[in-house]
């Protein structure tokens, strides 16, 4: 009976620890960064949206229509996203999910860019795409695949990925991911279009090229795709 009541004390003791630690860490952040006030007067409500009260809820809130509207890929990288995230859908707040549609032109691309909080799934339904990522330092890992009508590939979260249309007719992919505002961060767009601008001194170092090529670079306009 002891020998009993022991094991049975110890399940307790378990469960109640993995109950725990399930609550032990933060909510993922849904935004880029959290200033801290003291007092509430002066704050904003982050990290989702204020919900509306379940009984006002309606169809709609659940819904979106465009999905079939392909994007004006008339632009310097040959792609556009429609996104699907809590800001289209109210409904989605709290459900950590969201899609976006992609169409490429002729050659076009998805410039390499990060999703800082989503880890993305993606299917192609049109053309021929070549896609990859690249994995955190030291290592710098590429992952490459050709993807075909009906394949699908992953983006870890938070690493670069990209995707290429290789083919010579348009191409559509539609990707899930995994938050409701998953954030983008196109890597030419941040490092040489950024505002202010990055310093010279920091980008000639850290690219290891000449002032020139990155004057050059800050010059030009980062079509803003996503």
């Amino acid at each position: 009976m002891a020998s009993n009541y022991y094991f049975v004390t110890i399940a307790i003791l378990a469960l109640a620890s993995t109950v725990l630690l399930v609550h032990a860490s933060d909510p993922s952040p849904l935004q880029d960064f959290c200033v801290a006030v003291n007092d509430a007067v002066d704050g904003v409500f982050v990290n989702g949206k204020f919900c509306k009260d379940p009984k006002m809820a309606k169809a709609e809130d659940f819904f979106f229509s465009g999905f079939l509207t392909p994007g004006n890929t008339s632009n310097p990288v040959g792609s556009y996203v429609t996104p699907v995230n809590v800001m289209q859908i109210p409904g989605l707040n709290t459900l950590g999910i969201s899609m976006v549609r992609v169409d490429y032109a002729p050659y076009g691309q998805n410039p390499p860019h990060t999703h800082p909080r989503a880890t993305e799934i993606l299917v192609v339904l049109e053309g021929t795409l070549y896609v990859g990522f690249v994995t955190s330092n030291p290592e710098n890992r590429l992952f490459t695949k050709v993807l075909y009508p009906g394949e699908a590939f992953v983006f870890p979260v938070g690493l670069i990925h990209f995707q290429f249309n290789t083919g010579n007719t348009n191409a559509v992919a539609i990707a899930a991911l995994s938050s409701q505002n998953p954030g983008v961060i196109t890597i030419a767009n941040a490092v040489f279009g950024s505002d202010p601008k990055i310093s010279d001194d920091v980008l000639t170092k850290a690219f290891q090229v000449d002032k020139n090529v990155v004057d050059y670079l800050q010059a030009q306009f980062w079509w803003p795709n996503n």
